[in-house]
């Protein structure tokens, strides 16, 4: 298994912890909803702001990996890399 190594400092760390604090905070609402016998049309609303909010952590995620690990592998001779990546878009992309 892989590892990469995030500065915990660094802007690009805090901005994805903050994407999933945020997410995992409107799961919680959403959850709570469900437990209020909320109307569907309302969760259905929140579970799409969820879903819209994964997609940007899942965009600045992947713009990182390509812009890091992809490019380092690269460089080092790994060119299988991009078939890694070719596949993790598919995945991604479902």
């Amino acid at each position: 298994m892989k590892h990469k190594h995030r500065d915990k400092e660094s802007k690009e760390y805090k901005c994805l912890i903050s994407r999933l604090r945020r997410i995992e905070g409107q799961v919680r609402g959403v959850e709570k909803m469900v437990e209020d016998d909320r109307y569907c049309v309302d969760i259905l609303t929140q579970v799409s702001a969820i879903q819209s909010a994964l997609n940007a952590f899942t965009k600045e995620l992947l713009s990182q990996h390509i812009r890091t690990c992809v490019v380092d592998d690269i460089r080092a001779g790994h060119d299988e890399v991009v078939d890694e990546l070719v596949a993790t878009l598919q995945k991604v992309m479902k």
